[in-house]
């Protein structure tokens, strides 16, 4: 089974109040060297078989007319998850 990851950023020039709230919590964590935070959506489709070109274009048509509002968004990745990353995904994070 293959998955096509779409990653969605809110537009530069638009206000993130999500972001700012992280930043500030960072800060406050004594997490002071990011100088700016973003936060965006990250949708992960799966498919049957290996990822084609063909599913990348539907995501990609997806992602542009139904995951993204694109007055306020950009999709800034539209691709195919790497194995390593399954991998990641799978383990615990460390405590």
């Amino acid at each position: 089974m293959g998955t096509v990851i779409v990653d969605v950023m809110p537009k530069h020039e638009i206000l993130d109040p999500q972001g700012q709230a992280v930043a500030g919590a960072l800060v406050r964590m004594g997490a002071a060297a990011f100088t700016e935070v973003r936060q965006g959506k990250r949708f992960a489709l799966q498919v049957e078989g290996e990822v084609t070109q063909e599913h990348l274009d539907a995501a990609r048509q997806a992602a542009m007319t139904l995951l993204s509002n694109p007055v306020i968004e950009d999709v800034v990745s539209v691709r195919a998850q790497q194995a390593s990353e399954r991998l990641q995904a799978h383990q615990e994070p460390s405590a």
